[in-house]
């Protein structure tokens, strides 16, 4: 059986799972150095995708489409896409489902358009896209177990649902709070440096800059103080806000921004930003502690999170801390990334299997290009890399195999520095054009973390936070975040990746089991897709691709 997950709106993707095996996920932003969070566009990158990866459309058993929350004339919800020179209105399923629908799961069927010209499509909600992809894609499903799965995702407001394994029934337990998953960017959008009239910008520009705040704002946050005191304030202003709506916390940033000095005197863009962030943090966990011990009393649970606040690693570590579940898991791809993943999941599940096998290497296959003059080739293995990192300090791009999925650079589409130089996060933030309050991420084997970081515990995907233990803050002080945190990914030393060998060999050399890891990629786009990309862009004298080293003999540093 093989099905094809497409994600038609922004961050589109196209992935394929056969026989319970996912073949590949790729993201429209990670092909051609498209722009971050590109849509499908054309219905015709479809058939593109599935043929560079050998496959036709009339390979396809069924197509499945995300639910999405645009809508046509009728109220039918749609994307708006082209095919060719003609446009297409894809008919999809709803964001959410509503109380008149037929549970979480329900299938929609539609046939105003065939991607292999032979039948229709199928649909779910894009809740139950995260919904699914997530679960069917954690330990719990692989080991056949039960597992709550909360999506808070950008248009929805934090849902628990309860996956059971044994019967593959699926149930919404309770929607936690009545504020919506873009509550964070919108909030911070009132204030600089996320603050910008947007009226110049097209819709999919406008979209583009409002999904780009959110980890920026993350960042930006360990500038200020949580003020606790403030969330009385809030409380206050919100009660007086309409019901469950999207633009809440937009009307609430608007007010603070105008009246801060009489509501919240002497408080800093970034001390709003960062109390708010934990006001939502805290109103979480205290809902979802309270919902658990309410009617599912006891130990044991296991918790998955998705949809794009999951990749918040304050209120993800908050929530792993508390104690409240045994085990927590979150997929590297969370946020809609993800989502044709989870969509052709969703069928996958419908179908009888409830595990899906995959590999966080599951994108676009890196290629080579045309090399620029001025770059000469030269054979290098991991251990000839790992060298050079240490002696002579440089950052260098990594590009092998297939990509990740999801939005972090995790090794195979990355630029590693040592990070024993606290110069090197302003270097690498200068050349990746970022502002200097951004972190920069460490890789750590994961055997070593424990010893350089609290708590330390395996985080392959950096999806929660850690802390440099004082005695490592001097040797590897690259990594280390304005509040003192990081952004840690662990790396399993058998792990079978190019980075997992370089890092090993690089811990043996210079006794630090530590690099500097952040995205390959152009300013406001996908990862790189082949090494010419990163040769044209120029922003290190070394590029690193399966087993060749590439210099550029113009960059005497």
């Amino acid at each position: 059986m093989l099905i094809c997950g497409i994600k038609a709106s922004h961050d589109g993707a196209v992935a394929v799972i056969e026989n319970g095996r996912l073949l590949f996920s790729v993201e429209m932003e990670k092909l051609n150095n498209g722009e971050r969070y590109s849509s499908l566009g054309d219905v015709k990158r479809v058939a593109e995708v599935l043929a560079n990866e050998g496959l036709s459309p009339t390979d396809v058993d069924q197509f499945v489409v995300d639910g999405w929350y645009s809508e046509d004339d009728n109220g039918i919800p749609t994307v708006d896409l082209t095919d060719g020179d003609r446009p297409v209105q894809l008919r999809v399923a709803p964001y959410v489902q509503g109380p008149t629908d037929g549970g979480v799961l329900q299938r929609h069927t539609f046939t105003n358009h065939a991607f292999n010209d032979s039948r229709g499509y199928a649909s779910y909600t894009h809740v139950a896209n995260h919904l699914l992809g997530a679960y069917c894609s954690s330990p719990f499903a692989a080991r056949g177990e039960d597992a709550f799965v909360l999506v808070w995702d950008g248009r929805s407001t934090p849902r628990l649902h309860q996956v059971r394994a044994s019967s593959r029934e699926v149930s919404m337990v309770a929607a936690l709070m009545p504020v919506s998953g873009n509550s964070f960017a919108n909030f911070s959008a009132h204030f600089d440096p996320f603050r910008r009239d947007t009226h110049d910008l097209s819709p999919e520009q406008r979209i583009r800059h409002h999904l780009s705040i959110a980890g920026k704002a993350m960042a930006y946050a360990a500038l200020g103080d949580v003020e606790t005191s403030a969330f009385a304030v809030i409380d206050d202003i919100t009660a007086e806000l309409p019901g469950i709506n999207t633009f809440n916390a937009d009307m609430l940033g608007a007010k603070l921004a105008s009246n801060r000095e009489e509501l919240l005197p002497g408080l800093s863009n970034a001390d709003l930003i960062a109390t708010y962030q934990a006001y939502l943090g805290r109103n979480l966990l205290q809902r979802l502690t309270y919902v658990m011990e309410q009617r599912f009393p006891g130990s044991g649970r296991n918790l998955v999170l998705s949809g794009g606040c999951a990749l918040n690693i304050k209120w993800n570590t908050a929530i792993r801390s508390s104690g409240v579940f045994q085990e927590v898991f979150i997929p590297p791809f969370p946020n809609d990334s993800g989502a044709a993943i989870g969509t052709a999941a969703c069928e996958m599940f419908q179908g009888g299997r409830i595990n899906l096998d995959w590999d966080v290497h599951g994108g676009p296959s890196i290629t080579v290009g045309s090399i620029p003059a001025g770059w000469q080739a030269g054979p290098c293995d991991e251990r000839q890399l790992a060298s050079l990192l240490h002696t002579e300090g440089a950052p260098v791009v990594v590009l092998s195999g297939r990509a990740e999925l999801g939005p972090r650079a995790l090794g195979n589409r990355s630029i590693l520095a040592p990070a024993t130089d606290s110069r090197m996060k302003d270097r690498l933030n200068a050349i990746k054009k970022r502002a200097d309050y951004r972190p920069i991420a460490p890789i750590c084997l994961e055997d070593r973390a424990p010893e350089v970081f609290a708590p330390g515990t395996p985080d392959p995907y950096m999806l929660f936070e850690h802390r440099l233990r004082p005695e490592w803050a001097e040797r590897v002080p690259a990594v280390i975040h304005l509040d003192g945190t990081a952004r840690l990914q662990t790396i399993s030393p058998t792990q079978d990746t190019a980075t997992a060998r370089i890092l090993a060999a690089y811990t043996e050399i210079s006794g630090v089991p530590v690099l500097c890891n952040t995205s390959a990629n152009l300013e406001g786009r996908g990862f790189f897709p082949d090494v010419e990309s990163a040769a044209r862009w120029g922003g290190t004298r070394y590029i690193w691709s399966d087993g060749v080293l590439y210099t550029n003999l113009a960059d005497g540093e």
